[in-house]
């Protein structure tokens, strides 16, 4: 499939194709494919691949955006779950495989060093199955070396939720926003898609900040402590949301939300990221945790 037939397809041809290689849609992998030529094009537009940039690409499914992006010049990585897919992978792009333009790599995602698959400078493209969508952000983001930029179709729901702006804020959105700029690029109906999913989607770029913008580990370690902890109960007030999470007295508590001028009262949610950095600061070095709980929040 090249680059001209991916600028012709559409759900029929999509069907066709699938047909033709003995395929299916797995819905065990969340898998819906692009069938909108426009989409594509505009996917292609803010990833903007040139000669010699190296992209990650995460889920090639049928290689439409491979086919554009190899066609502009850039080398991809690849990672396909499919097996099915990743045969139908190496007979399509042959040729550039065997070039080295393209290499392709049969797994999950989820098991992949993603940040080591490449090397930097680097840039990510894919159409996200939904449900992977925040272990794939926390491990590009989460560790050196990061991504220069990210273009993903995501949920539209979760596009909104990471983009979110204080008052509307989760975990997600903390985590994204404190290493990366983020912008929602365009909504995707569900019938840029074959098969149409029961949502919404949308294109969102993720643009990480500079390492020198970044916390030392230990401090961000205590960062996202204190972030996972507000929102266990997102909607109560923050001040005593924190005295029932954390091993603060309830006195310390109050002095550091004065400290970083944040009202008692307010909820988590309406917290953005740079008076969660100054409410840090003021609470110091965190204790042990008197929930039991692990770093992701859950029961240790």
């Amino acid at each position: 499939m090249n680059a001209s037939a991916a600028s012709r397809i559409d759900a029929a041809g999509i069907r066709a194709t699938l047909r033709a290689a003995g395929l299916r849609a797995q819905h065990r992998f969340s898998q819906n494919f692009l069938a909108d030529p426009d989409v594509l094009d505009a996917i292609l537009a803010e990833a903007d691949p040139r000669p010699d940039r190296r992209i990650l690409e995460i889920g090639p499914g049928l290689g439409l955006l491979t086919a554009g992006l190899l066609a502009a010049g850039a080398s991809v990585t690849a990672v396909e779950l499919d097996r099915g897919l990743a045969t139908f992978l190496h007979e399509q792009f042959e040729d550039p495989i065997s070039a080295g333009a393209l290499r392709l790599i049969e797994g999950d995602a989820l098991d992949q060093d993603l940040v080591g698959l490449v090397e930097p400078p680097y840039d990510v493209v894919a159409n996200l199955p939904y449900h992977i969508t925040s272990p794939i952000l926390h491990a590009l983001l989460g560790a050196p070396p990061r991504p220069v930029r990210l273009v993903l179709m995501v949920q539209r729901e979760v596009a909104e939720r990471i983009a979110a702006p204080a008052g509307k804020m989760s975990y997600l959105s903390v985590f994204v926003q404190y290493h990366a700029r983020v912008r929602v690029a365009l909504a995707v109906a569900p019938t840029a898609f074959e098969p149409e999913p029961a949502v919404e989607s949308a294109v969102i770029v993720v643009e990480p900040y500079d390492a020198d913008d970044r916390l030392h580990p230990e401090a961000e370690d205590q960062l996202w402590r204190l972030v996972q902890a507000a929102f266990r109960e997102r909607r109560k007030m923050i001040h005593n949301v924190l005295v029932r999470q954390l091993p603060v007295d309830a006195g310390v508590v109050g002095a550091a939300l004065a400290a970083a001028r944040i009202d008692p009262d307010r909820r988590p949610q309406t917290l953005a990221v740079g008076e969660w950095l100054a409410l840090r600061e003021a609470l110091g070095p965190l204790g042990s945790d008197r929930r039991g709980r692990s770093r992701d929040g859950s029961r240790a």
